[in-house]
């Protein structure tokens, strides 16, 4: 079942388009698992221009982080390194980044005096975590092996790293000061927007994958949370 707007098709057309970058990366010697630490050292920088309200910048920052984030999967499967640790690295990573990107927001609109945005931020964060949660919980109970799990869900990772880049980069172009100073400024609304957005949208997505483990014939084996 796929209910994801990031259909495997499309996924498998990126990944090609990501290939030829990834060997490059690989021909000046650096290895997969190198890649992983520096897209999430790209997310890390992300959350520190937020937290200076330079949205713009890290709208940029997170797009970019994204893309790059395509490139330690391809280069470990076309040098046939695909581990573990690979997967495992790649995943802490990504979750890690992805907190410190919304931490950074946090910071960045209670500076500017906005605490709205902030608590988006963190309604945000958190289903985006739960999203991640409901598969990797799943799959470790033997529930949707494989990466059937990626395919469930209204917005994978990839929809919200694009809301979340253009709710920045219109945050850095849109005015910061209210008409006549009083109201929301526009670049906080956009900001409240796509973070309200995230939270709405990954809430749904959650929710889609805790129904489509429970409508799954139980595992052999059962294990508490």
């Amino acid at each position: 079942m796929n209910t994801s707007v990031v259909t495997p098709e499309l996924r498998a057309r990126v990944r090609g388009l990501a290939m030829p970058i990834a060997l490059a990366f690989g021909r000046v010697g650096l290895t997969p698992n190198a890649l992983t630490v520096i897209g999430f050292g790209i997310a890390a920088l992300a959350g520190v221009a937020a937290s200076q309200g330079a949205w713009a910048l890290a709208g940029f920052l997170v797009i970019f982080g994204g893309v790059f984030d395509l490139f330690d999967g391809a280069l470990a499967r076309a040098t046939n390194r695909v581990s573990r640790l690979g997967g495992f690295l790649d995943s802490v990573f990504d979750r890690w980044g992805e907190g410190l990107v919304y931490v950074g927001i946090v910071w960045g609109t209670l500076v500017l005096g906005h605490e709205r945005p902030a608590v988006l931020s963190a309604v945000a964060l958190t289903s985006s975590f739960m999203v991640s949660y409901t598969r990797a919980k799943s799959e470790s109970l033997g529930f949707t092996p494989g990466t059937g799990m990626a395919n469930v869900g209204l917005a994978p990772r990839e929809v919200r790293i694009v809301i979340l880049t253009a709710g920045l980069l219109l945050a850095g172009i849109l005015p910061g000061a209210a008409d006549g100073g009083r109201g929301t400024p526009p670049s906080v609304v956009a900001l409240e927007v796509a973070l309200g957005l995230i939270a709405a949208l990954a809430t749904i997505a959650t929710l889609q994958r805790i129904l489509h483990v429970v409508r799954q014939p139980q595992p052999t084996s059962e294990e508490n949370a």
